[in-house]
């Protein structure tokens, strides 16, 4: 059995295939098995959007500025010191790793090292299809 097969009848199975589920599980669980379908699309890029801008930003970015990256290279203007601190998570994202604490996979935030005028960025995983 692959395992996104497992994962679906998992909670089934766990209760010996008897299982009462309340509405409030029976949303968790599809909530969950959305998840796991959207797993098996590939990642083809991360994008890095701006949401939010305090004070005057070296580099100019606006909100709605939009910077893609793929496995590839990188496309659009991004500061280098924003760049540089948001690497490891996109290289993260890009390669399905998981971060328990947000609450969309495939969505979290950053904000660029400058404490003084921070630019926070929202970093989407973008899948194929």
């Amino acid at each position: 059995m692959k395992r996104r097969e497992f994962c679906k009848a998992a909670p089934c199975v766990a209760a010996g295939g008897l299982m009462s589920v309340s509405a409030a599980e029976g949303n968790f669980l599809k909530k969950l098995m959305n998840r796991e379908e959207n797993m098996e699309k590939e990642v083809t890029s991360v994008q890095a959007k701006v949401i939010s801008v305090k004070g005057t930003c070296g580099l100019g970015h606006k909100v709605g500025d939009v910077t893609e990256f793929t496995k590839t290279g990188v496309d659009g203007k991004i500061c280098i010191h924003a760049l540089y601190s948001m690497m490891p998570a996109v290289f993260a994202m890009m390669f399905e790793a998981r971060f328990p604490w947000l609450e969309d996979p495939d969505t979290k935030t950053h904000a660029c090292p400058d404490a003084a005028n921070p630019v926070v960025f929202e970093i989407t995983r973008i899948r194929e299809g």
